[in-house]
Formats: C-alpha cells, structure tokens, sequence
C-alpha cells in the first residue's frame, strides 16, 4: 500500500532517451574533469572569452 504509479508519455520518456544520448556523446568529445586530480590554482576549462564585450553581438 502507498505505492503510487506515475504515468510517462512515450514523448516524454523519448525526450529523456535524448538526452541521456546527448550527455553520452557530448562526455566522449569533453570527459568530465577529476576534480580532485586537479590543482586548485588551475583557471577552470570553460567558455572562451570573446571579443571585449564578452561576444555581445549587439
């Protein structure tokens, strides 16, 4: 007793199968960073600074 079902719609449980697919792919191209293999005085890998106005195009 107390148990509760939830109902997930087939688009809704393709979107998750997405992106678990997009996380999978995009951590082979860039694989996550061991934070504690890391020193602490390294700037972190990021977005790039573009530009000086940060890459407003405005």
């Amino acid at each position: 007793m107390g148990e509760v079902i939830r109902f997930v719609s087939k688009s809704e449980r393709e979107r998750a199968r997405l992106i678990e697919e997009a996380r999978a792919i995009y951590d082979s191209i860039f694989p996550p960073a061991d934070p504690a293999s890391e020193g602490q005085d390294k700037p972190a890998i990021g977005r790039a600074f573009i530009g000086r106005d940060g890459g407003n195009l405005s």
